[in-house]
């Protein structure tokens, strides 16, 4: 029984307890929402050492770290590091997004060292096993992946499914064109074969396979726009009407199901794009890349997108998937993956506050008394990056000038600092108060 069904029978399961108390929320308004198909809890039972972690407009927004070997960069050591680093850093979901020899193995490692719910891209491993300078998926094989993931452990998947024939020419007028690689390679197989998108055309088996192991679909936006010139076309809003109908296809049958939303949207576009999803899909929780609000920053785009990420985690977004300094570049390494995690980790919390999340604001007002008093030790503790926090902090202090003072830092220096001022403007103005 997946957690949908558990839901809708009325079933609290131990996963629904789990998330209503880290959540600090209410079970039965959690497992109302579960029924609804608004929260989702990816969980696959083969999945033993995961933790249950919700996902949904009635939770706090939560980060995923993509990871994965290239062909061409990585291995199985480096990912399984930056595993390590994308978790010390907060990450809340991840994807082993590998290509090329020995998937599967990695795959494991991943699934065996990762106590936060592991997400795939099933056609990345299908093309793996294919021979040939350009090889070209192959649907049959494509299912026995789906299905050889889900018996692993894999919880949820992301399946370009919304993708059809009669989208691509309308993606064939943008000026970036297709950008998702699961998205060009089932289109790519459409126009050879002048036929269906395989995964629309065998939906009902999917999920027959899907809701066995409780794996949460992940709908991919195999058009998603790939720079702002493509934004909010009709390519994109034409497979997002699909999403939509999948949405309640996999509700009917009992299976998880979140959406996913575009890459590059300008700024001024975000709010339309996050109300437009939750109505064509029926409130699933959205999961989106940033948005990239401005293509002319490669090497800051962590900055560009955690911009947009913000303003879609308060508009709408419940999944933010983390954009590091190499994309557009190259396969991110450890210390990239780190900064990436961070500054989603910071958009995830201010589109929290934004919204008016019960209790977010606690931990920057906490932040804020301890900044008044100096407690410079509270303040590494409550920052998101709190070994960051205390080295910069050092590296004021190896100057002799304020080597051994903790009442001021450099940016002011004692005689300016406002901070201090503030205290003596109290002081007297409580002796005025008391004449």
């Amino acid at each position: 029984m997946t957690q949908l069904q558990a839901a809708q029978q009325g079933l609290l399961t131990d996963a629904m307890r789990a998330v209503a108390t880290t959540e600090n929320i209410d079970l039965e308004v959690l497992r109302a929402a579960i029924a609804k198909g608004s929260v989702v809890i990816p969980r696959n039972p083969h999945h033993t050492t995961c933790e249950a972690v919700g996902v949904g407009r009635l939770l706090t927004t939560k980060i995923n770290a993509n990871l994965g070997r290239s062909v061409t960069h990585s291995g199985k050591g480096d990912e399984l590091e930056k595993l390590a680093i994308a978790l010390a850093a907060g990450a809340d979901f991840v994807m082993d997004l590998s290509v090329g020899e020995d998937v599967k193995s990695i795959r494991q490692d991943m699934l065996d060292a990762s106590p936060k719910p592991l997400g795939t891209v099933p056609i990345y491993e299908t093309i793996s096993r294919l021979k040939g300078d350009i090889p070209h998926m192959d649907p049959s094989l494509l299912l026995t992946v789906i299905r050889e993931q889900a018996e692993q452990g894999v919880d949820f998947m992301t399946l370009h499914a919304g993708l059809r024939l009669e989208h691509i020419p309308l993606a064939m007028k943008r000026k970036m064109g297709i950008v998702s690689r699961g998205g060009a390679i089932m289109a790519e197989w459409m126009m050879e074969h002048h036929a269906e998108n395989p995964l629309y055309h065998h939906w009902d088996e999917i999920l027959n396979i899907l809701v066995e192991h409780d794996v949460t679909v992940s709908l991919g936006d195999g058009l998603r726009p790939g720079c702002l010139a493509d934004a909010s076309d009709e390519a994109q809003f034409a497979e997002l009407d699909v999403l939509g109908e999948l949405v309640e296809r996999c509700r009917t049958r009992g299976v998880q199901v979140m959406v996913e939303g575009p890459g590059h949207v300008p700024f001024d576009q975000i709010k339309m794009n996050m109300d437009r999803e939750a109505k064509v899909c029926k409130d699933a929780p959205f999961y989106v890349l940033g948005p990239v609000v401005t293509d002319i920053a490669p090497g800051y785009d962590h900055i560009t997108s955690a911009i947009g990420a913000t303003a879609a985690a308060t508009y709408g977004a419940s999944l933010l998937c983390y954009v590091t300094p190499a994309e557009h570049l190259g396969l991110p390494d450890g210390e990239e993956v780190h900064v990436g995690c961070v500054a989603y980790k910071i958009a995830a919390h201010a589109g929290d506050v934004a919204r008016g999340l019960p209790s977010a604001r606690n931990r920057d007002d906490a932040m804020s008394d301890a900044r008044r008093d100096f407690d410079w030790e509270r303040q590494f503790a409550l920052s998101l990056d709190p070994i960051r926090a205390r080295q910069r902090w050092m590296k004021t202090r190896a100057s002799a000038e304020i080597a051994h003072s903790d009442d001021h830092c450099s940016m002011c220096g004692k005689e300016f600092c406002a901070v201090r001022t503030s205290r003596r403007i109290r002081t007297l103005a409580d002796r005025l108060g008391k004449a």
